[in-house]
């Protein structure tokens, strides 16, 4: 990979992420063929020289490479072994290939990506499969530039990065993680720096859900805007902070009939666990799974204020819309209540699906934002978007994170950066403009 991108050799993004699919389908077929050979392999289907000769191709460079794969004891013991000494795979230097593809697509609308030499070397330590020196490298950024600074020059390939390393580092446990990616998939089965699973998160993120009526406070509810406009409800969002309140407003749209705007915030910063669901362990248990304690709590928090058949949008920043979606993704949620739209700000979000297919989703994101990626789908991404989802993306002057990723960033962004997306969610709102006829604030905890 050119550690530059000059306008004289700009790529053609749409070819590159032609090539991009083409080489995900052709890592799948690969992987499907060798788990096949290495089932017959070490089977007793085939005489003894067929099989012999499958296991060659198994570890033949010309062939397969290092090609084990399977959920046969023997066949993953190779496979292992094959992660733990770096050898090669055909299947995952095809992944790979179209992870850098995919790269060095994003680097057309961001030449920051391959053009600083700081960045660049990052990914060339990575491509020399010297992932220690590459955390340095990254680090030494870090010191250099500021983690402001680096991670938003990452930030639009940040999950084909962190594929790329699980693909090609000894650990075992990130592997599917960054074939997921690599291939277009919804992130299921762990996250891919580490490779910790969903289950382990599940385990340590648990609780019911309390929702706790709160009395209002003057000052907050003088800060709260009633506008109706996208741009207010994050700022709303803004207002009422991560320290786990939920705000719930009852709007009479311009038909006279009462709607309910459901505004969630985003993870507070700080220590990994907290007495509320906005915690660093929820983020990531939300991301994985679509039922969590904020998930719950939110439930509980609606159904005392909002009647069941009402017709509802979901608004929420960060962990707010992840948590949205999930809600959106519920059948019996959606049994109670019409989820008519949702909107996430600044939220991974594109592995969810509505469980009626009636509620129409936007995507709100800065592209300099870390976070709307980490479910493996980037704002570059050569995979389109489910049916019923609108995105919008934008690149805004601060290229700083987690500045970026405020939600009085993203409010300042839609107002004077994006009027025409806000124009456009407002326009999707429409039934929701209207007069506040009542306003309701919650306490959310995980017990």
């Amino acid at each position: 990979m050119p550690s530059t991108v000059t306008s004289a050799d700009e790529p053609d993004v749409a070819s590159l992420h032609h090539l991009c699919r083409e080489l995900a389908e052709a890592a799948d077929a690969v992987a499907d063929a060798a788990a096949h050979a290495g089932a017959l392999g070490l089977g007793s289907r085939l005489p003894g020289p067929a099989r012999r000769t499958l296991r060659r191709a198994l570890t033949d460079p010309a062939g397969f490479g290092w090609g084990w794969r399977g959920g046969g004891p023997l066949t993953r013991a190779a496979w292992l072994a094959g992660v733990l000494t770096s050898r090669e795979s055909l299947a995952v230097s095809l992944a790979v290939t179209g992870l850098k593809a995919r790269i060095r697509a994003a680097a057309v609308a961001h030449p920051e990506l391959l053009g600083d030499p700081d960045t660049a070397r990052v990914l060339d330590l990575i491509e020399a499969d010297r992932q220690a020196e590459a955390v340095r490298a990254f680090r030494s950024v870090i010191g250099g530039q500021g983690s402001e600074r680096a991670f938003a020059l990452l930030a639009p390939a940040f999950a084909d990065i962190l594929a790329w390393n699980a693909l090609t580092d000894e650990n075992p446990l990130n592997d599917a993680a960054g074939w997921e990616i690599a291939t277009g998939r919804t992130l299921t089965t762990a996250e891919p720096l580490m490779g910790v699973s969903g289950a382990v998160w599940a385990f340590l993120d648990r609780g019911p859900g309390r929702a706790v009526p709160a009395a209002p406070d003057p000052e907050l509810l003088a800060r709260l805007d009633d506008s109706g406009t996208i741009t207010g409800y994050v700022r709303n969002i803004d207002a009422i902070g991560t320290g786990g309140t939920l705000l719930v407003q009852r709007v009479t749209g311009p038909d006279d009939v009462a709607r309910y705007v459901v505004q969630l915030a985003g993870m507070a910063a700080g220590k990994l666990r907290h007495d509320t669901p906005q915690d660093v362990l929820g983020a990531i248990h939300a991301v994985a799974r679509p039922s969590t304690p904020y998930s719950r709590a939110v439930t509980k928090a609606v159904r005392t204020a909002v009647p069941s058949g009402a017709e509802i949008a979901l608004i929420g920043h960060s962990l707010g819309g992840i948590t949205a979606m999930n809600l959106a993704a519920d059948p019996d949620f959606c049994a109670l209540y019409r989820v008519l739209r949702v909107v996430a700000v600044g939220s991974p979000v594109d592995g969810k699906r509505p469980a009626d297919p009636a509620t129409r989703v936007c995507s709100l994101v800065n592209e300099h934002d870390v976070v709307p990626s980490l479910e493996g789908r980037s704002a570059v991404s050569p995979y389109a978007l489910p049916e019923g989802f609108t995105e919008f993306t934008w690149a805004d002057d601060t290229h700083a994170f987690p500045l970026c990723h405020a939600a009085d960033r993203y409010a300042h962004n839609l107002r004077f950066d994006v009027p025409d997306t806000a124009a456009h969610v407002d326009a999707e709102l429409a039934p929701f403009r209207g007069r506040v006829t009542a306003t309701r604030l919650f306490q959310l905890y995980d017990r």
